[in-house]
């Protein structure tokens, strides 16, 4: 009986051992690198500009544009009185009278506007916009680095020059 307890506690020592989980050993090495290329990645960047530009524009002035009433006044009296020489009977002169003042305040009217010079004058205004260009640099990404670990070449990409060696991780399990 001995025996077969013995064989019953065998087998469940084993058992229980190979469920246990294997502790994989993690170590340090350093790796010689080959090589390590840098990368560069072309980068476009809308820069603002303002830009400016010197411009005459025509600009009226509103003190000119008032104009006297008495050139037409003037007129229409100037001419009621020639009509009003220019007939023979009452009804004629009165008719003249109206006809030469309304005659007399277009002429005036017209040669006022003949002569009238509006305001204007030319001013130098500045005028801007903003425009966009665009500056293109270089900018360094990383490296892609070759390296040599117990004999054989590795490749992997860095974000930092690694210099004359590498530092790896080397993890061994057992296998089961």
């Amino acid at each position: 009986m001995n025996r077969s307890r013995l064989l019953v506690v065998s087998v469940l020592a084993a058992a229980v051992a190979g469920s246990l989980p294997v502790q994989a050993e993690t170590t340090y090495f350093d790796a010689q690198v080959l090589d390590a290329m840098p990368i560069y990645r072309v980068i476009e960047t809308p820069v603002p500009t303002r830009q400016c530009w010197e411009e005459e524009v025509v600009r009226s002035s509103s003190r000119h544009h008032y104009r006297s009433r008495t050139p037409g006044l003037l007129g229409a009296v100037i001419g009621g009185a020639i009509g009003g020489s220019l007939g023979h009977h009452n009804t004629t002169r009165n008719v003249g009278t109206v006809v030469g003042a309304i005659l007399g305040g277009s002429i005036a009217r017209d040669i006022q506007q003949a002569n009238y010079e509006p305001g204007v004058r030319l001013e130098t205004v500045e005028r801007c916009e903003t425009a966009n260009h665009y500056e293109q640099e270089e900018k360094l990404v990383g490296y892609d680095v070759l390296y040599r670990y117990n004999g054989e070449d590795f490749r992997v990409r860095m974000p930092n020059d690694p210099g004359a060696t590498v530092r790896v991780r080397v993890n061994v399990e057992p296998v089961i």
